[in-house]
């Protein structure tokens, strides 16, 4: 198996609305920056791609990818669309690993968008309400903030997470994201802002949820040869995990605890598991990325964190799911403020600042959530982080990490349907 690199990328920013720009142009404006970041590299040296975005409706257009490829000028390359819900991204940014890593491709490219933009909020909501059971839960009002206040509910009841504590999350990436150029949603706020703001379904508010976006991003994927070749500073791929679960909750059974290698049988042995509380799914894909990156303590080896925060509450969960906390101390990890990036001012106190950041980059809640470049977005971040490029690429320092060797990314699907996690270091 081949060792695989990133070796570029590029955004666009995230917007409420492009209202110039298709998807193929968004796609071709991130796909441009990707190329000036590494110079040595030209088309011609592109093997094949991987498109992903997750709606037909919110295009009105089948086979949207394969316009992507046309628009580019890749053709007659092999190429191929992805999509799995909210993780879209991230698996594509998975899809183009296995093109390189399997031998297949030499570099590989990997684009995703979305452009939520085209249809009203409602419309929007019912779109993504059909990535739920249209058998079952659709007709009974399956919309996805609904479900998630259920989970985070019974979050509350069996750790006694707060409400206060979600709004440290928004508080932490919203501020962030005032660092981020390519940020839809920046702003500094107080825990009362967020709790005030209206409600959409209790307890989450219109602050603790991401928002509909226009987007897109481009990673660029090498093996170990091209990479030195057409890259003076490429980042290791050295984990990739993914996890599932069914799609409608109710059929969830309990068992056991997935252990990371840092934990042991006695430490979950009251509690029933996963319920509605937590995601097996991403437990799974953390176990899997930890074991082939060889991480055995993720707290003390990972050095930031990227991940899908839909809704507060999901990251509060996502903590516990990937080993930074334990079940159940999830809110109380982000109140001592491990989370929080160092050096800035969130108007809290934090008696940990820095232990762990979670998303510098403003993450979902603070960038936006075009579908299927969200989980390419992390990864842009990701490797901007490693290289040491954040003020070069931001036009601000405040977000780099000082001397950053490894980093994760997480994209999540559903209530936990498809997750994917993938570790990147500084070679």
């Amino acid at each position: 198996m081949a060792r695989v690199y990133m070796i570029a990328g590029g955004l666009t920013p995230f917007k409420k609305r492009y209202e110039e720009k298709d998807f193929r142009l968004m796609v071709k404006e991130a796909y441009d920056a990707a190329l000036a970041d590494a110079p040595r590299l030209t088309p011609d040296r592109i093997d094949g791609a991987v498109g992903s975005y997750f709606s037909d409706h919110f295009t009105r257009q089948l086979k949207a990818a394969s316009m992507v490829q046309d628009f580019l000028g890749l053709c007659p390359k092999p190429s191929k669309r992805v999509e799995g819900g909210g993780a879209t991204g991230g698996l594509c940014f998975q899809s183009a690993w296995e093109a390189v890593a399997s031998g297949r491709m030499k570099v590989c490219l990997a684009f995703g968008f979305e452009t939520m933009s085209r249809v009203s909020t409602w419309k929007g909501n019912e779109f993504i309400a059909l990535a739920s059971d249209t058998n079952f839960d659709f007709p009974l009002g399956g919309f996805y903030t609904g479900y998630y206040a259920m989970m985070v509910r019974r979050h509350m009841h069996e750790f006694g997470t707060t409400v206060e504590q979600m709004a440290m999350v928004s508080v932490k990436n919203h501020l962030n994201a005032l660092y981020n150029r390519y940020a839809q949603s920046p702003k500094r706020l107080t825990i009362e802002e967020v709790r005030s703001s209206p409600m959409v379904a209790d307890p989450l508010t219109m602050l603790d949820i991401c928002a509909m976006s226009d987007g897109a991003a481009v990673c660029i994927l090498a093996d170990e040869e091209r990479a030195l070749e057409l890259c003076s500073n490429p980042v290791a791929i050295t984990g990739v995990g993914s996890g599932s679960d069914t799609m409608r909750m109710a059929d969830r059974p309990h068992g056991k605890v997935p252990l990371l290698p840092h934990e042991r049988e006695k430490d979950y042995r009251d509690l029933k598991y996963p319920g509605v509380h937590s995601f097996r799914g991403g437990r799974m894909a953390a176990r899997q990325a930890y074991e082939m990156a060889a991480i055995t303590r993720p707290l003390e080896e990972l050095d930031f964190v990227e991940l899908h925060d839909a809704y507060t509450s999901s990251e509060i969960q996502t903590y516990e799911d990937m080993g930074l906390c334990r079940y159940g101390e999830g809110g109380r990890f982000v109140a001592e403020g491990h989370p929080f990036m160092p050096g800035l001012d969130y108007g809290l106190t934090l008696l940990h600042a820095g232990t762990m950041p979670v998303n510098p980059s403003g993450g979902l809640l603070a960038c936006g959530h075009p579908v299927g470049a969200t989980g390419l977005m992390q990864a842009v971040f990701a490797f901007w982080q490693l290289q040491g490029t954040i003020e070069k690429n931001l036009g601000s320092e405040k977000l780099q990490l000082k001397n950053p060797r490894r980093g994760l990314i997480h994209s999540h699907a559903g209530t936990g349907t498809y997750i994917t996690v993938t570790i990147m270091e500084k070679p």
